[in-house]
Formats: structure tokens, sequence, C-alpha cells
């Protein structure tokens, strides 16, 4: 994992293993794709960081995944903390669109876990039927880099 200090000047730097653990908070991910225009389209969405990649459902229908079908090495994505003392992780990265019904059941399963805490949660019921019905894609994304920031390495 390739982590670059967002605010260099800080006392001690974000470690890998901050990164890490950052990463398996219940924020949204900003994931911005490109158009067909060339304009950036940011969509918030939840994700899942597993083995590296980056991980998120969306119907196949949507305009991230025509975006990522067309540019699928223009992929920038944020995930940030709100609340002082404020930190996040941004990145660049590759996305692939998968299609395999049954890896897709994996991922979307983990990250109904993550986000709704119950695979019996109404939402989670229909986010699993949208993707065992092939309706719902997962996005896998491999980034490049992280660029990670923490002000409570300030104080």
């Amino acid at each position: 994992m390739k982590v670059i200090q967002a605010m260099p000047n800080m006392p001690s730097p974000v470690t890998e293993a901050e990164v890490e653990k950052f990463l398996e908070s219940k924020l949204n991910i900003q994931l911005a794709t490109i158009d067909e225009q060339g304009y950036p389209n940011v969509q918030p969405v939840w994700f899942l960081y597993e083995n590296g990649r980056l991980y998120t459902g969306t119907q196949r229908t949507t305009k991230k995944v025509q975006n990522i079908r067309k540019n699928p090495d223009k992929i920038y994505f944020s995930i940030d903390d709100e609340n002082f003392p404020y930190k996040g992780v941004k990145g660049r990265g590759v996305a692939t669109i998968s299609e395999d019904v049954q890896k897709n059941l994996q991922v979307v399963e983990k990250i109904n876990l993550k986000y709704l805490g119950t695979p019996e949660h109404p939402l989670a019921k229909m986010l699993t039927d949208n993707t065992r019905n092939g309706t719902e894609v997962v996005i896998e994304i491999t980034p490049k880099f992280f660029s990670a920031w923490d002000f409570s390495k300030a104080m």
C-alpha cells in the first residue's frame, strides 16, 4: 500500500495501519468518475475495503458504471470524517465492473453487514435480491495510492 501524506508538515505521518483502520469506518466513499464530456461525476456510496481493494455495489445502469466502462483508469475517491479532529483518505485507482453474481453476493452481503448490521434489514434484502438477479453489480477499485491526513497528529 502506497501512503502519501496529504499534510506533510504534521509532526508524525499517517501510517499504513492507520489508513487500513480508517477504511473500516462506516463513512461513505465519494466516488468520482469521468463522463463522456470530460466532467467529473461524484457519488457517495457505501464501500468495503478488503485485500487492498475498495468495493461498492450499484445498479448496473447507473451513470458511474457507464463512466467506468468508458474510463476505468480515471477513478478518484475520498473518504473523510467531518468531525474534529478531521481525518481522511483519498486516492486514485483503476476500476472494474464485476457481473459475477456469486462473487458479487459475497461483497454485497459484507457491505450490508457493515452498514446495516444484519442481512434481515429490508434494504439489505432488496440489495441482495438485486445482486442475485443481476440488477446490482460490484465496482472493484484497485488503488494506485492513498493520500491520508489526520489532524489529531497536530495536537
